[in-house]
């Protein structure tokens, strides 16, 4: 009897223990669309965190503060790169994009031999550097150099 109820005991853990090979686990791998950098990126894949924005002009990721800064009249001596406008010119430069405060673009087109190029109601003017106009009311201006302006120093970098 000791025999039968060992026998059956042994049995019943053998039936209960898996002896056979499992699947592996299978761990998902996150997609490539998935990654911090391609969080990052905007419908043009241009890397913002970096800076980047993608130019209609160029058709490429572009620094628009590496153009042209103008800087809101209002506010003429303001630091604060993100209340600026920032102007790229084509090779040409019969056209330039105007990147505006609010992260919006658009493409002005020189008109004819004049210094200035034009869309809808805005006008970028050619005069002691650069204006930009909107309906014929001074919104912009600057030096016409290339980069970012801190006010009170002729360095781009505010440094002595």
């Amino acid at each position: 009897m000791k025999n039968l109820l060992l026998s059956f005991a042994l049995f019943s853990v053998l039936i209960s223990c898996k002896f056979y090979e499992t699947e592996p686990i299978q761990v998902e791998k996150p997609h490539k669309d998935s990654t911090i950098v391609d969080i990052d990126k905007d419908e043009n894949g241009c890397l913002a965190s970096a800076g980047y924005t993608w130019s209609k002009l160029n058709q490429e990721c572009v620094k628009a503060f590496t153009g042209m800064q103008l800087n809101p009249v209002d506010n003429a001596s303001t630091e604060d790169e993100t209340l600026c406008t920032y102007v790229l010119f084509n090779e040409n430069a019969d056209k330039a994009e105007i990147f505006l405060p609010d992260d919006k673009s658009f493409i002005v087109t020189k008109n004819g031999q004049s210094k200035s190029w034009i869309y809808n109601d805005y006008q970028l003017i050619a005069h002691n550097g650069y204006e930009l106009k909107k309906a014929g009311v001074l919104v912009f201006s600057g030096d016409g150099e290339i980069g970012n302006k801190v006010s009170g120093s002729d360095n781009p970098d505010g440094q002595e």
